[in-house]
C-alpha cells in the first residue's frame, strides 16, 4: 500500500459516557495496518461501546444481532469487520449491506469508502431514483462491497446484473425500521440469494417482531449484543414541548418558535409531504435559510440537499421522515417536530439526528390535541421528561420577528447608500395609506431577497419540487387515465402563506401555475443586483 501522508484532521469531538467511549483504542483490535489507517483518517481513535463489543466477533465471522441506541457508532461497528474480512482486488461481490433509505445507504457507502481508503476495494451503491447504467457498470466491473436499498438491489438481482452467490457477509442497518417499512419479503429474497454459510449482521436501535422472525429464519447461533432497551432514550438531549391550539396556525407557531429559540441548525420533521413542502415554502418567504427534503424530489436533488446540509451550509431543513433513519449530520443543534409522529418509536429516531456521539442537543415539538396519545406513550413507556414552554404574547412574538427581519435587511443592504430615500420614508409615514405602502415595500424586498438568495445557491429544492410535480401532472395527462385537477399538495400561493402571519386560518388550496423548467417564479426585476437599489424599490 502507498505511504502517502494523509492531510491533518481537525481534533475530533471527544465523547463521554458509557455509550460513546470504551477503554479500547482501535489499535487494540486485530486489524490490518491499511484498515487502521482508514479508521484514523476518519478521526476515530477510541472505540465506542458498541464498536468494542461487536468488532471482534464480527471479525471472527459470527452472526451478530446488535442492539444499540442511535448515534453510538453502529455503522463502523459492522463496516470495519466487513472491510477487514475481504481480500483486496478480488472484484467479486463479497458483502451486501442493506439500508431502509437512499440517503442512509449513500452515507454507509461513504463511511465504508473512508474506512477502506488504503485498501484495494471497490463499491457499488444501488439505490432508487438514480440512473441504472452507472450502477450496472459498477457491478460489471466488479464491486467487492454492494450497498443499497432492498427494492433497487432486488431489481438488479432479478435482471441478472448482481450475483450474490459468492457473498460472505450480509449486513442489515436499521433492520427494525427497514422491516417495519414493508421490506420483509424483499430482504428475505436478497438473503436467500446469498450462500447459506454467509455471515449475517443485524444492527438496530430496536428489535421488532419482524426482525425477530428474520433472526430465527437466517441467523445461525448468533451472538446477541444488546446495549439498549425499548425504554432507552438518547442521552444529552433536552425535550421541549410548545402546546398549540386550533386557533393558532402551526406554521405561524413554528416561525415564532424559531425566532425565540434561535437554533444554530435544525431539521424540522413533518408527518406528510404536503406539510413539509408548505413549511419550507413559508419559512423561505420569511427570509429564513431553508431547504426541503422529501420523497417527491428527484434523487439527485435529494443528494445535493443532504450534501449541503452535512457541510453546514443550510440552517433549516424541512423534511419528511426520509431523514430520520440513521442520517448523521455533524453538530446539528436542534430537531423540531412540526407534529409528533403517530409511532412513538419514530420520535426516538428523529431526535437521534441531534446529540450524536455524546454531544448535546435539543428536541422541540409543537404539540396539539391530536398528539396526546403519542405524548403519553413517550412519557409513560420511554420515560421522556418534557419541559413545557409557552409562547409569549403575540406582541412579543411580532417584535422578535421585526428584530430578525430588520437584521436581515441590514445584512442584505450592506454598505449600500440609502439616505436619499429617508425623506420619502418620513413622508410615507405621515400619509393615511403610509402603512400599507411601507408594508408593500417590505414584501417587495423579501421577494427580491428570496430571488437573490436562490441565485446565490446551487440548490433550489422548492423549485425542484415544483418541476417534479409539473412533470408528474404532464405524465398523467399523457397516460390512459383522464387528467386530474391539480392536487392539494401543490405549493401554496404566496398570498396564502403571507396570510398565516395575520390570521389563524389554514392556507387555501393552491392554483398557481409554474413555468416549464420548475424554477421558482421571479419578479420582473428579480435579477437586479444589490448595486441597483432604485430598481429594487421599483419591484411591483
Amino acid at each position: 500500500m502507498s505511504d502517502i501522508e494523509t492531510e491533518p484532521k481537525p481534533t475530533p469531538h471527544v465523547p463521554t459516557g458509557s455509550d460513546y467511549v470504551s477503554d479500547r483504542d482501535f489499535v487494540d483490535f486485530p486489524i490490518s495496518p491499511e484498515t487502521l489507517r482508514g479508521i484514523h483518517g476518519l478521526g476515530y481513535k477510541t472505540a465506542t461501546a458498541v464498536q468494542a463489543a461487536a468488532i471482534e466477533p464480527g471479525l471472527a465471522g459470527k452472526d451478530l444481532i446488535v442492539r444499540a441506541k442511535t448515534g453510538t457508532g453502529k455503522t463502523a461497528a459492522y463496516c470495519i469487520p466487513l472491510i477487514e474480512r475481504i481480500e483486496d482486488g478480488e472484484r467479486i461481490t463479497r458483502a451486501i449491506v442493506l439500508a431502509p433509505t437512499r440517503e442512509l445507504a449513500q452515507q454507509i457507502a461513504e463511511e465504508c469508502r473512508g474506512l477502506a481508503a488504503y485498501r484495494d476495494l471497490t463499491f457499488a451503491v444501488l439505490v432508487g431514483g438514480m440512473p441504472m447504467p452507472p450502477q450496472i457498470k459498477a457491478l460489471r466491473e466488479g464491486a467487492e462491497i454492494v450497498v443499497g436499498t432492498p427494492g433497487r438491489v432486488l431489481d438488479h438481482l432479478r435482471r441478472g446484473n448482481l450475483d450474490l452467490s459468492h457473498v460472505r457477509m450480509a449486513s442489515l442497518d436499521e433492520a427494525d425500521e427497514m422491516l417495519s417499512m414493508g421490506f420483509y419479503e424483499d430482504v428475505t429474497s436478497i438473503v436467500d440469494a446469498c450462500p447459506d454459510d454467509r455471515q449475517l449482521m443485524l444492527h438496530s436501535a430496536t428489535i421488532s417482531h419482524d426482525t425477530q422472525r428474520l433472526i430465527t429464519r437466517y441467523a445461525q447461533e448468533p451472538e446477541e449484543i444488546y446495549l439498549s432497551t425499548d425504554a432507552d432514550q438518547v442521552e444529552g438531549i433536552e425535550h421541549v414541548i410548545y402546546e398549540t391550539n386550533a386557533g393558532f396556525h402551526k406554521a405561524r407557531a413554528l416561525l415564532y418558535l424559531l425566532d425565540m429559540e434561535d437554533p444554530n441548525s435544525a431539521i424540522i420533521f413533518c408527518n406528510t409531504r404536503e406539510d413539509a413542502a408548505m413549511v419550507a415554502a413559508f419559512l423561505d418567504r420569511q427570509g429564513l435559510d431553508v431547504q426541503l427534503l422529501s420523497g417527491e424530489l428527484p434523487q439527485g436533488q435529494r443528494n445535493r440537499v443532504m450534501n449541503k446540509v452535512k457541510r453546514g451550509e443550510v440552517r433549516f431543513l424541512a423534511s419528511t421522515d426520509v431523514a430520520s433513519r440513521g442520517i448523521d449530520i455533524s453538530d446539528l443543534s436542534h430537531v423540531i417536530n412540526y407534529a409528533l409522529p403517530q409511532d412513538p418509536s419514530l420520535y426516538l429516531h428523529r431526535i437521534g439526528r441531534t446529540g450524536r456521539i455524546g454531544k448535546q442537543g435539543t428536541a422541540i415539538s409543537l404539540v396539539g390535541a391530536t398528539d396526546l396519545n403519542t405524548r403519553r406513550m413517550l412519557e409513560g413507556v420511554h420515560g421522556i421528561e418534557f419541559t413545557v414552554k409557552e409562547f409569549p404574547d403575540p406582541e412579543t412574538c411580532v417584535q422578535m420577528r421585526v428584530e430578525r427581519q430588520a437584521q436581515q435587511i441590514r445584512n442584505a443592504l450592506g454598505t449600500m447608500a440609502f439616505e436619499a430615500y429617508l425623506p420619502t420614508v418620513r413622508a410615507l409615514i405621515q400619509r393615511e395609506d403610509g402603512e400599507a405602502l411601507l408594508a408593500a415595500t417590505l414584501r417587495a424586498f423579501f421577494q427580491w431577497d428570496r430571488v437573490r438568495r436562490a441565485k446565490m445557491s446551487d440548490v433550489d429544492s422548492l423549485g425542484a419540487l415544483d418541476q417534479a410535480r409539473e412533470e408528474k401532472r404532464e405524465r398523467r395527462k399523457k397516460g390512459p387515465r383522464p387528467p386530474r385537477p391539480p392536487r392539494r399538495q401543490q405549493r401554496t400561493e404566496s398570498s396564502d402563506l403571507d396570510a398565516l402571519l395575520v390570521t389563524g386560518d389554514a392556507p387555501k388550496s393552491p392554483s398557481r401555475k409554474r413555468k416549464k423548467g420548475g424554477k421558482r417564479s421571479k419578479d420582473k426585476k428579480g435579477d437586479t443586483g444589490m448595486e441597483d437599489l432604485d430598481a429594487f424599490l421599483s419591484i411591483e
